[in-house]
């Protein structure tokens, strides 16, 4: 296992703190009166809406009140003033705690500690002999992503799926033999203490996704664009939010995925010797999901008016979470971590080799310096390349997939359920009736196994990856049993008198997984 290289130091939080507050006094200032008004009034306007509905800390009313009286009877200083004072208290907020010394411990403990929580039976801590990597599968081009990791930035853009995507995507890196990668966490998983102070201190920062105000989402940006020219590696989930319905993400947000263009630029105008900042997609596949049932029903309740974050869900029962780990992450290649081929800040695809890397690194200053080498800023030239990012991360998620029993087994269930109703409406799907559930055996195998031959052609073409048994029976078989492990009803399930869809909701979600490949046609 290689060492956490490729990180430099921690500053001092106060320097942090300081530097932030900086930029954010040089971009307020650049703004005319009529900006800088309208960003503060919705600043105010915002925050007061978010306090309506949770108690404010400490200050927190008082600063605003400050505010409100700069806008309407002080002059431009004071509400600038105001406006700072704001900004310190959220760079105070979001700031991590991230420790060498505790990621190193870490590094040690953790993964005969996960070995331990996944044995069937309790294994003695610091021993292996339950092996993460069979329960947790590390795929990709790795040697590439490590060198990478020594001579440029790095950032991490997975799909994500569950809670658990955090802890386990730091399993993977340690896995894979790579550096410490600083991420944001929602304010609220860091409510337990004990986990708040381990997950500051190996690598997260704080977001708090209630914070709606434009001044806020500035600050959060300046902050990874500062830890991205200090070479910390970073980790973004680009959809933002977990997957609610279990598709795999169609469209992503730009606001932390675009520090990336403008880290490397001030890296750029700075000399830096080590200005490059390559982006590695990494799509996660599980074979159960520990929410599934909480996120498809809030995708199907309220579509399109989801709530952005849930806080009452499975994740925040210590207990399901244990039985969960236990019951499902005890089986080999319960998820599987794909690193992808790592891209420029472009989209575009790095090379391998390291002399035609470098020729790629300097042809690329083209698309944002003048000739004398001079970094010319252009917020919407930025977009557009922020933008096809984007579109590249959406294209290359599907193709590192990996599909497994439960989707596809799922998969031909909904399709079936779609016959039998004769619909493809998922609200009248989730409601059919009983007897609309049950499923030919006969015929579901043979639907099974044409789409088991389609997703292994789909493989062979290198539209994403798969980890089925031999046979269709095999693959039935396999993902009843996973089916069966966790959740209190069954996606798909079996009894005498043959399958069945049980839980019509799970099966859409596991469905969902699938939803991109039309496996009937290929």
């Amino acid at each position: 296992m290689r060492p956490a290289t490729g990180l430099y130091a921690p500053r001092s939080r106060a320097e942090v703190i300081e530097t932030l507050v900086t930029r954010a006094h040089r971009r307020l200032d650049a703004l005319d009166d009529d900006t800088l008004q309208h960003l503060l009034e919705d600043t105010l306007y915002r925050e007061r809406q978010r306090l309506e509905s949770q108690a404010p800390v400490l200050d927190e009313l008082d600063q605003l009140e400050a505010l409100a009286e700069a806008l309407v009877r002080r002059g431009r200083g004071a509400r600038v003033t105001a406006g700072l004072a704001l900004v310190r208290r959220w760079s105070n907020e979001i700031h991590g705690r991230f420790s060498l010394p505790a990621y190193r411990f870490a590094s040690r403990v953790f993964p005969p500690a996960l070995g331990a929580l996944l044995a069937a039976a309790p294994a003695r801590l610091g021993t292996w002999d339950v092996r993460p990597d069979q329960r947790v599968r590390v795929e990709g081009p790795l040697p590439l992503i490590r060198q990478l990791a020594d001579e440029a930035t790095l950032v991490l853009a997975p799909t994500h799926v569950s809670n658990l995507d955090s802890p386990i995507i730091g399993l993977a890196l340690t896995l894979a033999g790579l550096p410490p990668f600083q991420y944001g966490a929602g304010l609220n998983l860091f409510g337990n203490p004990v986990l708040g102070w381990w997950m500051s201190r190996l690598g997260a920062y704080t977001v708090d996704r209630t914070k709606q105000a434009e001044l806020y989402k500035d600050v959060l940006k300046d902050y990874s664009v500062l830890q991205l020219t200090r070479r910390h590696h970073s980790l973004f989930f680009p959809g933002g939010t977990r997957s609610r319905s279990g598709l795999l993400e169609r469209r992503v947000k730009k606001g932390l995925l675009g520090t990336g263009v403008l880290a490397w630029q001030e890296m750029l105008a700075a000399g830096r010797e080590d200005p490059e900042i390559y982006v590695v997609p990494m799509t996660l596949s599980y074979t159960l999901c520990l929410e599934a049932r909480t996120l498809i029903e809030d995708f199907l309740a309220d579509q399109g008016k989801q709530r952005y974050i849930i806080t009452d869900d499975e994740f925040s029962q210590s207990r399901r979470v244990a039985a969960f780990a236990q019951r499902v992450l005890s089986l080999d290649a319960s998820v599987v971590c794909r690193f992808g081929a790592p891209l420029d800040v472009l989209g575009r695809p790095v090379p391998e080799d390291a002399t035609a890397r470098a020729e790629a690194a300097q042809a690329r200053r083209g698309y944002v310096c003048a000739s004398d080498g001079t970094v010319q800023p252009d917020a919407q030239r930025d977009h557009v390349y922020t933008d096809m990012l984007a579109r590249k991360l959406v294209e290359v998620w599907p193709r590192d997939a990996t599909v497994l029993p439960t989707h596809l087994v799922a998969w031909a269930a909904w399709r079936s359920l779609e016959e039998a109703v004769d619909s493809t409406d998922p609200f009248r799907l989730v409601r059919a009736p009983v007897d609309l559930r049950r499923l030919g055996r006969g015929h579901f195998l043979s639907r099974l196994r044409r789409a088991q031959d389609a997703v292994r052609a789909g493989a062979r073409q290198g539209r994403w990856h798969a980890e089925l048994p031999s046979s269709a029976e095999g693959t039935l078989d396999t993902a009843l049993d996973h089916f069966a492990r966790y959740h209190t009803s069954r996606a798909v399930g079996a009894d005498a008198a043959g399958l069945f869809v049980e839980d019509a909701k799970l099966c859409l979600y596991y469905r969902n997984r699938l939803a991109h490949a039309d496996l009937e046609a290929s």
